[in-house]
């Protein structure tokens, strides 16, 4: 009975071996036949399917240029126009600007508080006379307080000498205002002059140059037409801002001029009420 048994699980065994054996080499078959059907439709993929031959890439331009600051431009041009006008025309510039700085801060200083030096005057009359009055002159800086003390140092001999004299010292602080705005306009008239005078010689220099090589160039008339024309362009902004400042102090001059006039008027009041004859 155990030797039938032991027959029956051999025969088993060997059965489902070789069970296992046909299923496993009928995978296998059925995997290579589709790895081979796949393979020829790719085959015949690839032979229908017409070959496009890739561009190589365009090479890459670096098309942006580093854009240049306003001061780097003005320099480039400056040089650009050539050193002989440009700098006399920098030149003026620089002694336009010397003046209008000198002038500005003289009549900052020279602007006084006109009713404020009234009212000192007034109390200064009214508790220590004139003398005390003209310290207070003394004591204050700019134009109105120097005609004052120049009316004051005269109010013993009568208001009519008082007012002379205030009239007379009026028109030397005038001109103490206006000292020096002269040189400003001829810098104003001379800064264009010099860039045309520039750019006729550039022009010169052009038609030279085409004489020269016997045929008109575009390159070499607009290069020489180009140099010329920079002169002026320099000229024009250099009067222009020298005219801007000109403007400012003649504006500066009449504001003074019109407070020194109104302040001295109320001085003659104030010395006929304190008893001036």
């Amino acid at each position: 009975m155990k030797k039938a048994l032991s027959i029956l699980a051999i025969l088993g065994f060997v059965a489902f071996g070789t069970v296992n054996v046909w299923a496993q080499d009928a995978n296998e078959t059925a995997t290579d036949t589709t790895e081979q059907t796949t393979a020829d439709s790719a085959t015949e993929a690839a032979a229908t399917t017409p070959v496009v031959e890739e561009e190589p890439p365009a090479p890459v331009q670096d098309v942006e240029e580093e854009e240049m600051s306003f001061h780097q431009v003005l320099k480039e041009k400056f040089i650009e126009g050539g050193p002989s006008f440009m700098g006399i025309v920098l030149v003026v510039l620089i002694l336009g600007l010397a003046f209008c700085i000198e002038r500005i801060i003289y009549l900052n200083m020279a602007s006084t508080n006109s009713k404020k030096l009234l009212d000192q005057i007034e109390s200064a009359l009214q508790t220590g006379g004139v003398e005390a009055a003209k310290e207070v002159c003394r004591n204050t800086r700019g134009p109105v307080a120097s005609i004052f003390y120049q009316g004051l140092d005269r109010m013993n001999e009568g208001i009519d000498v008082v007012e002379k004299s205030i009239v007379s010292y009026g028109s030397v602080q005038m001109g103490l205002l206006e000292r020096n705005i002269s040189w400003i306009t001829l810098f104003i008239a001379l800064a264009p002059m010099l860039g045309f005078m520039g750019t006729v010689i550039g022009m010169i220099g052009a038609f030279d140059a085409i004489e020269a090589a016997g045929d008109i160039s575009p390159s070499l008339v607009a290069g020489g037409i180009k140099v010329a024309l920079l002169t002026t362009v320099f000229g024009l902004i250099v009067a222009i801002i020298l005219q801007i400042f000109y403007n400012y102090l003649i504006a500066k001059v009449d504001s003074i001029t019109n407070k020194m006039e109104d302040a001295s008027i109320s001085l003659i009041d104030l010395l006929v009420k304190h008893g001036a004859k």
